[in-house]
């Protein structure tokens, strides 16, 4: 892999949503479930119709202002976070970006789950300082949650993210953003005015219809393909020998492209000429 060593690497942000990108779960529900509410999803949509929090945010609202979830302290999120189901290969794929001789990629994850859930989660696999997620004050003598610091959801990602570029010297064009849902379209159309790379991996439509490369799997190495591809130029024989020299095999690899159209007939159509 080594096939510019005679120049410098270029410095590339990978940026990855948690939630349902590096997860199987909502942060959200594994937390209701350690406490034994309910509703949860109910309350998120309720929220999200008033449009009271940026989406993404309402877990940190219901922690601070709902009387179920007023319950909850520092160990319970730790806790939570140790249950949430992770998507296989994360830790492989920093060794991966690391490996690469032509490029050079940062990896962090920014998410509008709590910071503890996220660290506790990916405790051994994540350094915690390349984590952002919500931040909560604490109260230092009851534990409870007195206020919030930060909340990396619509808008917040998007600073985050900038914070983080900035800090690391990286050009616009140099990030690369992996999402999944509506939280992520402000950060995503930030990314792409910038000619960042953009990689959805749900089939959510408001997603896909706005990042450059979509890729479905449940393993977190997924979205380095359309890196590769788009980034190193490289070809599918090439990456599928990369992958192989790591012990794996890209198994099931369907290229699709679909266009959606409906046509209506307004007025009898003119003679159609090929």
């Amino acid at each position: 892999m080594s096939v510019n060593q005679g120049k410098a690497a270029k410095h590339y942000l990978l940026a990855s949503d948690f939630d349902q990108t590096l997860s199987f779960n909502d942060s959200g529900i594994i937390l209701s479930e350690l406490l034994g509410t309910s509703g949860f999803r109910e309350k998120v949509e309720g929220l999200s119709r008033i449009h009271i929090v940026q989406q993404g945010g309402e877990l940190a609202y219901l922690l601070l202002h709902d009387p179920e979830y007023r319950q909850v302290r520092r160990e319970h999120l730790i806790e939570a976070g140790k249950r949430i189901r992770l998507k296989r290969n994360i830790g492989l794929l920093s060794q991966f970006l690391g490996s690469l001789a032509e490029f050079r990629f940062s990896f962090y994850v920014i998410s509008a789950a709590p910071e503890e859930v996220i660290q506790s989660a990916l405790a051994g696999i994540v350094p915690a300082d390349h984590i952002y997620g919500t931040r909560f004050q604490f109260d230092p003598s009851s534990g409870e949650i007195q206020s919030i610091l930060r909340v990396p959801a619509g808008y917040g990602k998007v600073a985050v993210l900038e914070e983080i570029r900035s800090e690391l010297q990286i050009s616009h064009n140099c990030v690369v953003y992996v999402g999944d849902g509506t939280s992520d379209i402000h950060v995503m159309l930030h990314v792409n005015r910038r000619e960042g790379l953009t990689i959805a991996v749900s089939e959510a439509k408001n997603v896909t219809e706005i990042a450059r490369r979509t890729i479905l799997s449940d393993d977190a190495l997924s979205p380095l393909v359309p890196v590769l591809e788009e980034i190193g130029g490289w070809d599918s024989a090439r990456i599928r020998s990369v992958y192989e020299s790591n012990g794996l095999v890209l198994h099931e690899w369907n290229k699709a492209r679909m266009d959606s159209l409906t046509i209506r007939e307004t007025v009898p159509p003119p003679e159609m000429r090929a």
